[in-house]
């Protein structure tokens, strides 16, 4: 039963490219028929898509990697994604390829980088869609592959650190699985608008905390944070376990926690006189904006740590999968444009 729902979910999405009046526009896309492990990632044809009115097309030059690409592919997450058969992906860099009647902002050939939908992805793949509030122009000093590393995982840094903690310059913050794909960045984040870092990480990723200028950093595998860490004003937890229980009692009356993997316990909070809160990221145009000056002006610095083709999307499942990926994980999947 679910191969034939499968071949006939296939076939629905064939056919809705046909009535487009689109069917010879064809692209090599990662196409998930079944959920399941790393080896579900098909590399294959797939309809090219069209752009609807707020919408445009990008020929992807790279696409970025995230945990949570991993969990919807193996069926973990639902509300809205994973509607099968499905492309991944919610990070892309490219180039414009055409724009929908009511894009007023992008022109074909502008290079961008955007953070797609949940519900919609599609990230893995030739082209790939955007609604014009999911997408900025690129940095100008960032290749495509480092700046699709960017837009999920800064975007979550982002609007946990400036748009719910409320980050001020002199607080310090104290963020969780530091050598990450958002760690890394939340730490560049919070460095620029000038707050005291404090961040853990293993042993193997001690020296990346002291290039990204982290003030204390800490080697979990020897140190207990709860043991030499107090008074913080701001918790980043961006990684699982017991780490969010063993924060509470670090953080100063009045403070906040926020973690991107599970809810606070509140009545600890209340007890203490903290705040707790949980958030999940959402595509916002003006927080890539506010992130490309940065990275124009050289106060964050993506971290790739792995570069793959598109073809290999299951190698970088595998690795993204081992939770100690340094960085980011990005799909190659063209060659830039020659200027």
């Amino acid at each position: 039963m679910k191969t034939a729902l499968t071949i006939f979910g296939a076939a629905a999405w064939a056919a809705s490219a046909m009535a487009q009046g689109n069917s010879a526009a064809m692209m090599k896309a990662i196409v998930v028929h079944q959920n399941g492990g790393p080896e579900v990632l098909k590399y294959e044809d797939a309809p090219r898509p069209e752009p609807k009115e707020d919408e445009v097309l990008i020929r992807v030059m790279a696409a970025g990697v995230n945990p949570v690409d991993a969990a919807i592919r193996a069926g973990r997450f639902h509300g809205g994604a994973g509607k099968l058969p499905m492309t991944p992906g919610m990070d892309v860099a490219g180039v414009i390829e055409k724009t929908g009647a009511k894009v007023d902002r992008f022109k074909k050939g502008d290079a961008v980088y955007a953070y797609l939908s949940f519900a919609e992805q599609g990230g893995y793949a030739e082209f790939a869609l955007a609604r014009q509030d999911e997408t900025s122009l690129k940095p100008k000093n960032s290749t495509f592959e480092e700046a699709a590393g960017v837009p999920l995982a800064a975007t979550t840094a982002w609007q946990a650190l400036v748009d719910t903690a409320k980050l001020e310059p002199g607080q310090t913050v104290l963020i969780h699985g530091g050598s990450g794909g958002v760690g890394s960045l939340a730490i560049q984040i919070a460095k620029a608008r000038g707050a005291k870092v404090i961040a853990t990480a293993s042993t193997a990723n001690q020296d990346l905390l002291k290039q990204l200028g982290v003030d204390q950093p800490i080697d979990y595998t020897k140190t207990k944070f709860e043991e030499t860490v107090k008074d913080v004003d701001v918790v980043l937890d961006a990684v699982r376990g017991d780490t969010l229980a063993r924060s509470y009692g670090v953080v100063k009356k009045g403070g906040i926690i926020v973690s991107i993997t599970a809810m606070p316990d509140q009545a600890e909070c209340e007890k203490r006189g903290i705040r707790g809160k949980v958030i999940m990221a959402h595509p916002d145009a003006k927080v890539l904006e506010e992130l490309a000056k940065l990275i124009e002006a050289k106060k964050i610095r993506p971290i790739v740590s792995l570069t793959l083709p598109l073809a290999e999307a299951a190698k970088a499942h595998q690795q993204i999968e081992t939770a100690h990926t340094r960085g980011k994980v990005v799909l190659k999947v063209a060659e830039a444009p020659k200027p």
